[in-house]
């Protein structure tokens, strides 16, 4: 992270936190979501920047999404996979006027720009840490678009897509949630307008929970090589391309489509307040007995109390009903609904 932005942050009373941000108390931030609108620096997503002549093939021939058909205003979901189908990486991608940018949780970026460099061999491609350079700020509620505006800011109208004001790019994630991308040097300026404009100042937690609630996972180093993307409700959401050519993963990605050997899907739970819940938990259920039926994908403190989360399980434990956190008797989830439809089995 740049360091001009860090010090502005925590002059404005943030505490960085590993690779997170608070400005309060989690449950003070996750109840402003609730709330109204939130302005939140998004220091625990990294960011790589792809260019050069070939960056688009050399991108398509190793995600999941059709790269070449993400246009100069639009964005997309995309992930990186293992050989056996296994997401390393979810990514969020967009063209950025130089090459394609690409963001990921931190603690996993570095991982990935080493992988996707061992695939450049005489390939026309540079890859590079953009984190320093660019600052990502999101902005979530239901008046995000007219708080954008008040600073000068167009939003785009449709998911997936971008507008570019000056040298900031704004990326509409869905109706409530926004992403800037904005060169580091300007963005004290931008998060300080929207703060002003009316804004809460809120910090990772805030986020996690937004994005919980969207239906929007992100793998972190505690999830890697867990899922398939199905599982994670990948095809749902717009991050993969069934139509494109071979990527690595592919055929596993493909065969759970089309022979139908899907048995886990993702879901949003509620887990009690007296539960510890952490990313790659493990999920049990009567059916499973001690085996280990699902895992904890994302989670965030909930405003009424307890935790939210992103759960991916068993489709039969879920239609059953009945699914603990850490042990056959341990906390029982609740579950909660996504904003979009399941496919049916």
């Amino acid at each position: 992270m740049n360091t001009l932005w860090t010090e502005f942050l925590v002059r404005e009373g943030a505490t960085l936190e590993g690779s997170g941000i608070r400005f309060n108390a989690p449950e003070t931030e996750v109840r402003a979501v609730e709330s109204g609108t939130v302005v939140v620096p998004l220091v625990h997503l990294g960011l790589i920047r792809c260019a050069g002549d070939d960056s688009v093939s050399f991108l398509h021939n190793l995600l999941s999404n059709d790269v070449k058909k993400l246009g100069p205003q639009a964005a997309q979901w995309s992930s990186f996979n293992t050989p056996k189908g296994r997401m390393l990486a979810s990514l969020l991608l967009w063209n950025d006027g130089t090459g394609q940018m690409i963001a990921t949780s931190a603690d996993v970026q570095q991982m990935l720009q080493k992988k996707l460099s061992m695939y450049v061999l005489r390939s026309k491609v540079k890859l590079a840490d953009a984190t320093p350079d660019i600052a990502l700020i999101g902005v979530s509620g239901a008046a995000a678009d007219a708080l954008l505006a008040g600073t000068g800011i167009a939003a785009p109208l449709a998911p997936m897509t971008q507008s570019v004001s000056g040298e900031l790019r704004c990326i509409r994630l869905d109706q409530r949630n926004l992403v800037l991308a904005v060169p580091a040097a300007a963005a004290p300026e931008v998060f300080a307008k929207l703060a002003a404009g009316g804004a809460a100042k809120a910090g990772t937690a805030a986020w996690q929970l937004a994005m919980i609630r969207a239906g929007l996972p992100l793998i972190t180093a505690a999830t890697q090589e867990e899922f398939v993307a199905q599982m994670l409700n990948f095809e749902v959401i717009g991050g993969v391309s069934f139509n494109k050519g071979c990527y690595p993963g592919q055929e596993i990605v493909a065969r759970t489509q089309y022979l139908g050997k899907l048995k886990k899907r993702m879901y949003h739970v509620h887990v009690p307040a007296d539960a510890a819940p952490v990313a790659g938990a493990d999920l049990f259920t009567p059916e499973f007995g001690e085996q280990s039926a699902g895992k904890l994908v994302n989670v965030a403190a909930a405003p009424e109390g307890g935790f939210e989360a992103l759960a991916v399980m068993q489709i039969s434990c879920a239609e059953a009903g009945e699914v603990h956190l850490g042990s056959p008797r341990g906390p029982q989830l609740q579950f909660l609904d996504l904003p979009y439809a399941l496919p049916e089995k």
